[in-house]
C-alpha cells in the first residue's frame, strides 16, 4: 500500500518546480507574441500582456513572396504527409520483405541500409541534385516527397525489419489457411499489427521533414513552393528586433507538428498495449 511521506512530497514539489522550468520558455513565447509593439521592450519578458492582441499574427499572416507564411505552411503539409505515406508504404513492404527472406542477399540488403543510415545526407548532396535536376524533381513538392522517400527509406525499413522480426507468422499462417492471399495478409492482418512501427516512423519522419531546412532550401530554390522553415528564414530575415512577430511565426509553426505529435503518440501507445494483449 502506498504511503505519501515526506520524501513522496519533496519529490512531487522537485516534479512540479522541473514542469515550471521546462514550461517556462513556452509561457515567454506565448506572451510576448501577444504583446503589442509598445509592451515588447517597456516590459520583462516574465511579463504578462497587458493589452493582448493578435497583430503579430495578423502581421505574419499577411505577408507575402518568398515571406508568405500560408504558402510555406500548406507545402510543408503536403511534403510532410506525402513523405509519411510513402515511406510507411514503401517502409513496411521492404522491411517485411527483408524479415521474412531466408535468404542471405536480404541480410546483405539490410546493411547496406544500415550503412545508409549512418552516412550523412550532406555528402551526396550535390550528384543527388544534378540527379533531381535531370528528373525534373526540383522545384516542385512532389519532387519533394520522393526525394524525402528516397533519403529516409532506410531508416522506416531499419524500424519496420526490427518489428517484423519480433512478429510471429501464426497470424500469417492462419490467414493463408482460411484463403488470403499475399496482399490480403500483408494490409489486412500484419500492417494492422505494426501499429508501434507505424507509430514510430510517422513521428520520426514527420519531425525530421517538418523541420529540415537545409533539403527545401537546396532543392526548392528559386521556386514558389519554399517549406516554411524557409519561408520563416525570409520572413525573420527582414526583421530587426520585432520579438512579438518572430514568436508569433514561431509558435505558428510549432502547432501542426506538435497536434500530429500528439495524435501520433496516441496511436502508438493504443497499438503497443493492443500487440501486448494480443
Amino acid at each position: 500500500m502506498f504511503r505519501y511521506t515526506k520524501l513522496s512530497a519533496l519529490r512531487e514539489i522537485g516534479f512540479w518546480l522541473l514542469a515550471v522550468v521546462y514550461l517556462a520558455p513556452f509561457y515567454v513565447l506565448i506572451a510576448t507574441a501577444l504583446k503589442p509593439d509598445s509592451e515588447v521592450f517597456s516590459t520583462s519578458a516574465l511579463a504578462p500582456p497587458k493589452s493582448p492582441t493578435l497583430e503579430s499574427f495578423t502581421h505574419v499572416l499577411s505577408a507575402g513572396g518568398e515571406s508568405d507564411i500560408k504558402v510555406g505552411l500548406a507545402n510543408s503539409l503536403f511534403i510532410t504527409t506525402g513523405s509519411i505515406v510513402v515511406l510507411v508504404l514503401l517502409g513496411s513492404l521492404t522491411g517485411y520483405v527483408i524479415a521474412r527472406s531466408t535468404r542471405r542477399w536480404s541480410r546483405g540488403l539490410f546493411f547496406l541500409f544500415l550503412v545508409a543510415i549512418v552516412l550523412p545526407i550532406q555528402l551526396g548532396t550535390v550528384p543527388l541534385y544534378i540527379g533531381a535536376r535531370t528528373l525534373h524533381l526540383t522545384g516542385s513538392a512532389p519532387g519533394m516527397i520522393v526525394l524525402y522517400g528516397g533519403l529516409l527509406l532506410p531508416l522506416s525499413v531499419f524500424i519496420y525489419a526490427g518489428f517484423f522480426r519480433g512478429l510471429g507468422t501464426d497470424y500469417e499462417e492462419a490467414a493463408a489457411i482460411d484463403g488470403a492471399g499475399p496482399g490480403q495478409i500483408f494490409f489486412r492482418v500484419v500492417l494492422p499489427l505494426m501499429a508501434p512501427a507505424t507509430g514510430t516512423v510517422a513521428i520520426l519522419a514527420g519531425l525530421i521533414v517538418w523541420n529540415d531546412f537545409f533539403t527545401p532550401l537546396i532543392f526548392l530554390g528559386g521556386s514558389d513552393q519554399q517549406t516554411l522553415p524557409v519561408a520563416m528564414y525570409y520572413y525573420i530575415g527582414s526583421l530587426v528586433s520585432q520579438w512579438n512577430q518572430i514568436f508569433a511565426i514561431v509558435i505558428l509553426s510549432m502547432i501542426p507538428i506538435l497536434a500530429f505529435y500528439l495524435i501520433a503518440q496516441k496511436r502508438f501507445i493504443q497499438g503497443f498495449a493492443g500487440g501486448l494483449k494480443g
